[in-house]
C-alpha cells in the first residue's frame, strides 16, 4: 500500500473485481449452453448411469433404419427380449435414419444381423431388436464400428397400424358378411339335416381310416423322399439327357419317313403271318399232335439217354466202371473178343445190303448150332447172349 493511498481507496479497488465475477460466470454458462444447444433434445440427450451398454468392454455399432418413429436416445436395445445395450445417437443420413448403439461386451451376433424397430409397450415406448438372419447363414461377427445396412433393417407393426388394420377388417372387411354367409348355409342345409349327419359320420370314418394308415402314409412319404434324393443325385445325368433329347428328336424327325415305312412294312408282315397261320392252322395242329408221342418217348428214354451220353467221353469203357478199371498207374481189363461171322455181320453189316450174308454162311458151316436165339433170326442180334458152347 502506498503511503499516499487511503484505506477507502484500497477497499474500492478490491471490491471492483469481486463485483465482476458473477457476470463472468454467467457469461461462461450462457456461452456453454449456446455451444451445446444444437445437441440438446431434452433429458434423453444425457447419458443415464447404470444402463446396459456402458460397462467395460462395450462397443458401438450403427444401423441404417428406414424410419425411427418416436425412438429416443437411451432407448433399449434388445436381443431375444433381453436388454443388451442402449441407443446413444440418432441422426439423419440421406432419406433414412442412422442409429448409433452401444452393446455389452458379451453380445455375440453375426455381421449380417437384422435390426428391427419394435414397440415395448402399448403406451408408445420403442426399442431396437437385434436378431440373427432367418433366411441366410450367419456370417462374420458384429463388433466395434460394424454397420447394419438398410437392407437388413425394418420395423414391427405399431399399435396404431394394428388397430387400423383391425378397424379395416371389422368395418370394411368380411366380418360384416359372416351373418350373410351363415344365413346362406342355413338356407342350403334346411331340410337336409340327416344328409349332413351322414356326411359327418362318413368324414369321421374317413378320418379313422386315415389315422389307421398313418404308418403307411409315413412310409410312402419316406419312400418318396428317398426317390427325390436319388433323382437329385442323378441330376447331372438328367441334365445331360435333357440336353441330348433335342438332338435325338431331331434325328427321329429326319428319319420319320423311314420309320413310317418300317412300321407300315411291319404291319404288312404281321398280316402275312396271320394269314399264313390261319391257312396252316390244321396242319400245324396235326404236326403238334404227332410231335407229342415223340416227345413223350424222348422223355421216357431220358435216363437211358443220359447214361448213354455219359459213355461218350470214356468209350469204349462205361463211365460207371471207369474208376474200377483205372487204378492209379495201372488198369484192369477183361475183354471178350467175338470174331464169329454172325457177330461181325450183326455189328458191322446190319442195315446194309450185305446184312445176313455172313450169318447164312456160318449157318451153312453149322457154327451156330445150339445158339438160342439165333443172331440172324432174332430181331436185335446186339443183345443176343454169347454162349461158350455154341457151334460144333
Amino acid at each position: 500500500m502506498s503511503p499516499h493511498t487511503t484505506t477507502t481507496e484500497w477497499g474500492d479497488r478490491v471490491r471492483a473485481p469481486l463485483r465482476a465475477a458473477p457476470a463472468i460466470v454467467a457469461a461462461t454458462i450462457v456461452l456453454s449452453a449456446a455451444a451445446g444447444c444444437a445437441d440438446w433434445r431434452g433429458l434423453n440427450s444425457l447419458s443415464l448411469p447404470g444402463t446396459e451398454g456402458d460397462g467395460p468392454g462395450s462397443f458401438a455399432v450403427q444401423a441404417q433404419m428406414p424410419d425411427v418413429n418416436n425412438l429416443q436416445q437411451n432407448s433399449r436395445v434388445r436381443v431375444g427380449d433381453v436388454t443388451v445395450g442402449n441407443v446413444t445417437r440418432i441422426e439423419r443420413q440421406g432419406w433414412h435414419a442412422l442409429v448409433t448403439m452401444r452393446l455389452d461386451s458379451g453380445v455375440d451376433l453375426p455381421a449380417n444381423t437384422i435390426a428391427k424397430l419394435g414397440q415395448t409397450s402399448l403406451l408408445g415406448s420403442q426399442h431396437i431388436e437385434l436378431m440373427p438372419p432367418t433366411d441366410a447363414r450367419p456370417q462374420g461377427r458384429l463388433d466395434q464400428g460394424s454397420l447394419i445396412p438398410l437392407a437388413h433393417s425394418g420395423s414391427y407393426p405399431t399399435t396404431e397400424q394394428t388397430l387400423a388394420a383391425l378397424s379395416m377388417v371389422l368395418n370394411g372387411g368380411g366380418i360384416g358378411k359372416v351373418g350373410d354367409i351363415t344365413e346362406a348355409f342355413s338356407t342350403a342345409l334346411r331340410g337336409r339335416e340327416n344328409d349332413l349327419r351322414g356326411l359327418i359320420d362318413q368324414l369321421d370314418r374317413f378320418a379313422a381310416y386315415l389315422n389307421d394308415q398313418t404308418g403307411d402314409i409315413i412310409a410312402a412319404t419316406e419312400s418318396l423322399d428317398n426317390l427325390t434324393g436319388q433323382i437329385a443325385e442323378q441330376q447331372p445325368v438328367l441334365d445331360r439327357a435333357l440336353t441330348n433329347i433335342p438332338d435325338a428328336l431331331a434325328v427321329l424327325n429326319e428319319q420319320r419317313d423311314q420309320l413310317v415305312d418300317a412300321a407300315d412294312k411291319l404291319g404288312k408282315f404281321g398280316a402275312l403271318i396271320t394269314d399264313t397261320v390261319s391257312h396252316s392252322k390244321e396242319d400245324l395242329v396235326r404236326i403238334l399232335e404227332d410231335t407229342g408221342p415223340v416227345l413223350a418217348s424222348l422223355a421216357d428214354a431220358g435216363p437211358s439217354m443220359t447214361r448213354a451220353l455219359s459213355a461218350i467221353l470214356t468209350f469204349p469203357f462205361p463211365n460207371e466202371t471207369i474208376e474200377k478199371w483205372q487204378r492209379g498207374d495201372y488198369a484192369n481189363l477183361t475183354a471178350i473178343i467175338d470174331l464169329t461171322l454172325s457177330r461181325i455181320d450183326a455189328s458191322i453189316f446190319t442195315g446194309t445190303r450185305w446184312e445176313g450174308d455172313l450169318t447164312e454162311l456160318e449157318l451153312q458151316w453149322g457154327r451156330t448150332i445150339g445158339q438160342f436165339p439165333s443172331p440172324y433170326t432174332h430181331a436185335n442180334p446186339l443183345v443176343a447172349p454169347y454162349r461158350w458152347d455154341q457151334g460144333p
